[in-house]
């Protein structure tokens, strides 16, 4: 299939943009709970028909937000699937605006498929989609796009760093923070165009400008405040990456498999067994770090293993740390950022488990001797990376570069010469800020926000 043209793109965009509108009047359901089997099993109704579809199946509507005991019934053959806890929230007081039901049935797969079977013998009832209770709620102004972004964040947090981060965000810490600023943008430029239309009126004050301009230069600082800190929560979400490189036979595997608790690499004594990069992801100390285990370096002939070699010097070279796992005294490795991991140290003939500096660290991969120093270190050096400071306004890129629009705009806006310039920058400020939060021009950008949620969420 040849590639897209960007029109291709926009139009297809547009297309499927127009499809979610006409689907918006359906009834959407799904399961909210984990994959059966499970004890219990969440079934969640949003839309029009909700009401309807509780009645159908428990003949009867319990008074909103409170549970009530249901016998859940095929609605044609009148045969009882389960008994249950019935749930009903009346639109617009729900997590979707809309009128949303929830089941709480046993979570047997059999108990699920049939009542998802008599679900869909319903009028104008249709599964959901990935993320369409989500994405309902954002288009019911229940949730702007950076409290979507940390709910998505939540769900998929591994560690305890990440958890708060994205819990922060969830409650508003940057969607708070950006409307705040729209608003006094707003203001900012209500003083401006009150200075250009109605300049020779006598009550609206000589010193409007001046009064928006200390107002931009303000946001401008808090702004710019806010992106010197921006990679830090976007490192958070990704995680910290650590390179183990060396030698051949240096026992990387083996410390892989240390630090893992699990076999997560092939151990051999014969050299170049590790020919691709292998990824592990860790929880060390409540921070994410992905540990990779490289390629032995060294001179080869072999193409395979070559090859291997030169994704190991690259993986090494983008990894915020490089552990040099080796037999002797100091690093091989010229990097700035390696710590120097001399291994070995049970083996008859090694020197004493010394090390040299704060950044020299003698092990046994195989006994574990050393190893805790070393995780000990390498724990402090998340901590050190991420910080004990407040916590990180903006965590993704896309945040990033509005808020880097924004800030580009007020610069502008500050350097402006003349009232109509200097409205039309602060337009294009409050546009970028109105992108980040949802407010204005996101079509384009929900599928790609909406794409790795699950279904029922």
């Amino acid at each position: 299939m040849p590639a897209m043209s960007a029109l291709d793109r926009r139009q297809f965009a547009a297309f499927g943009a127009r499809i979610m509108r006409s689907s918006r009047g359906d009834t959407i359901f799904a399961l909210s709970s984990g994959h059966p089997p499970a004890a219990i099993g969440v079934i969640r109704i949003s839309g029009p028909r909700a009401r309807d579809a509780l009645k159908a199946l428990t003949g009867k509507i319990p008074e909103p937000r409170n549970a009530a005991f249901a016998r859940v019934r095929d609605p044609q053959s009148g045969e009882i699937i389960d008994e249950a806890l019935a749930l009903f929230f009346k639109a617009p007081s729900s997590e979707t605006g809309e009128d949303v039901v929830e089941l709480q049935i046993h979570g047997g797969r059999a108990v699920i498929a049939a009542t998802f079977a008599a679900l869909a013998q319903l009028e104008g009832l249709r599964p959901a989609e990935p993320g369409e209770f989500t994405r309902r709620a954002f288009e019911n102004g229940k949730l702007d796009l950076t409290r979507i972004e940390g709910l998505a964040d939540l769900i998929y947090a591994e560690t305890e760093a990440q958890r708060r981060q994205a819990f922060r965000q969830l409650a508003g810490l940057l969607g708070n923070r950006a409307e705040g600023w729209r608003k006094r943008l707003v203001e900012a430029m209500a003083l401006v165009e009150a200075g250009i239309d109605f300049s020779d009126e006598a009550d609206v004050a000589s010193d409007v400008t001046a009064r928006a301009l200390i107002a931009v230069r303000e946001l401008a600082t808090e702004i710019e405040s806010a992106l010197a800190d921006a990679k830090r929560g976007e490192r958070l979400r990704e995680g910290l990456v650590i390179a183990i490189a060396g030698p051949p036979n240096a026992g990387k595997s083996t410390l892989l498999n240390r630090i893992a608790r699990r076999e997560a690499a092939i151990v051999s004594p014969h050299a170049g067994t590790t020919r691709d990069v292998i990824e592990v992801h860790l929880d060390l100390g409540g921070y994410p770090v992905t540990l990779l285990d490289t390629a032995g370096i060294r001179e080869t002939d072999d193409p395979v293993e070559r090859e291997g070699v030169a994704r190991a010097k690259a993986r090494a070279a983008e990894a915020d740390l490089v552990l040099w796992v080796d037999e002797g005294d100091a690093p091989a490795s010229k990097t700035p950022n390696a710590w120097h991991v001399r291994n070995k140290i049970d083996l008859p003939g090694a020197r004493a488990a010394e090390t040299r500096g704060e950044k020299s660290f003698a092990i046994s991969a195989t006994t574990g001797a050393g190893v805790d120093d070393l995780l000990k270190a390498l724990t402090q050096f998340a901590q050190e990376t991420f910080g004990t400071r407040e916590p990180a306004l903006v965590t993704r890129e896309r945040q990033r570069r509005l808020l880097d629009d924004c800030a580009d705009a007020l610069r502008r806006a500050r350097d402006a010469q003349g009232e109509d310039i200097l409205a039309e920058e602060l337009r294009a400020a409050a546009y970028a800020l109105g992108r980040l939060t949802g407010r204005v021009d996101v079509e384009d950008i929900l599928d790609v926000i909406f794409r790795d949620f699950c279904i029922g969420k």
